[in-house]
C-alpha cells in the first residue's frame, strides 16, 4: 500500500490541501475527483515531489517520500504523468523513452522499451518521428510510456483525457486497465465523472482541499447528490440561489 496521511499543501501563502488521507493499493485504480480548485493538482505535485508538502507523510513500504526530489521518488517506484500530455517535442519518440529510462542499464532499458511498446503498439511505427509531430492522443501515449519505462509500482495520471477527443480516450481506457492488471497501482485524477467512475475501483472526492467522499464508484452512481454537494458546496449554492 501507499499511504498518504495528513497531507497539507500550500501554494504561495495559501493552504490549498488540508490534511487529506489517501490509500492506494497495488493493482487497483483509485480516482481522485473534484471541481477545479479543489486541490487535486496540488496533491499530485506533492506526491511527485515537484512541490514539497507543508505537512504530512507520503509513505511507500515505510519510507517517507516527502521532501525527496522528483527523480528520487521515481527511483523508489512512483511515476507521475503530468496534465497536458507533456513530451520532449524536438526529440524522437524513441529518444523520449530512452531519456525517461536513462537510469537503466542497456539490457534493462531494451526490455523495458519492449514491454512498454507492447502496451502502445500504435507508437511502434512512430519511433523515429519527433514527438511534437504526433497527435495529442499519441503524445499522451508517449507521456504514459515515459512513466512506465521505469516500471513503477504506482502511477499517478493527472487528467488522462485532457484535450483529447472521446475516441482517443476510448483507446487509452483499456491501456490503463492493463497497467493495473500488471500489479501497478494507479491514481487517476480526472474531471470527467463517467470516465473516472467507469475505470476506478475506489474513489476519493476533494472539495475545497478536503476529502468529502471516500468509497466505491457504485455508491456515487447511486447517489449523485454526493458529487453535486462536492462540486457545489452549500455556500456556493446559496450564492446562486440553489438552496
Amino acid at each position: 500500500m501507499m499511504h498518504i496521511d495528513n497531507l497539507v499543501m500550500v501554494r504561495g501563502t495559501k493552504p490549498v490541501v488540508h490534511g487529506i488521507q489517501l490509500r492506494l493499493a497495488p493493482g487497483a485504480i483509485t480516482a481522485l475527483m473534484g471541481p477545479n480548485g479543489a486541490g487535486k493538482t496540488s496533491t499530485v505535485l506533492g506526491i511527485a515531489g515537484v512541490i514539497e508538502p507543508a505537512f504530512g507523510q507520503i509513505k511507500l513500504d515505510g519510507l517517507d517520500l516527502k521532501g525527496l526530489a522528483p527523480d528520487a521518488i521515481r527511483r523508489h517506484g512512483v511515476a507521475t504523468v503530468p496534465e497536458g500530455h507533456q513530451v520532449l517535442r524536438e526529440l524522437t519518440v524513441r529518444d523520449n523513452l530512452r531519456v525517461a529510462g536513462s537510469g537503466l542499464g542497456r539490457g534493462e532499458l531494451d526490455a523495458a522499451l519492449q514491454r512498454t511498446l507492447d502496451l502502445f503498439p500504435e507508437l511502434k511505427d512512430k519511433l523515429a518521428q519527433p514527438a511534437g509531430d504526433l497527435s495529442g492522443g499519441q503524445q499522451q501515449m508517449v507521456a504514459l510510456a515515459q512513466a512506465l519505462v521505469v516500471t513503477p509500482r504506482f502511477l499517478v495520471i493527472d487528467e488522462l483525457s485532457f484535450g483529447l477527443a472521446p475516441t482517443v480516450v476510448a483507446r487509452l481506457v483499456p491501456v490503463v486497465r492493463r497497467i493495473a492488471a500488471q500489479g501497478i497501482g494507479v491514481l487517476l485524477i480526472e474531471q470527467f465523472t463517467q470516465l473516472a467512475l467507469g475505470l476506478s475501483d475506489h474513489v476519493y472526492v476533494l472539495s475545497r482541499g478536503r476529502v468529502s467522499y471516500d468509497g466505491t464508484p457504485d455508491r456515487l452512481r447511486a447517489d449523485p447528490d454526493i458529487l453535486h454537494r462536492a462540486y457545489f458546496p452549500v455556500s456556493d449554492r446559496e450564492a446562486v440561489g440553489l438552496t
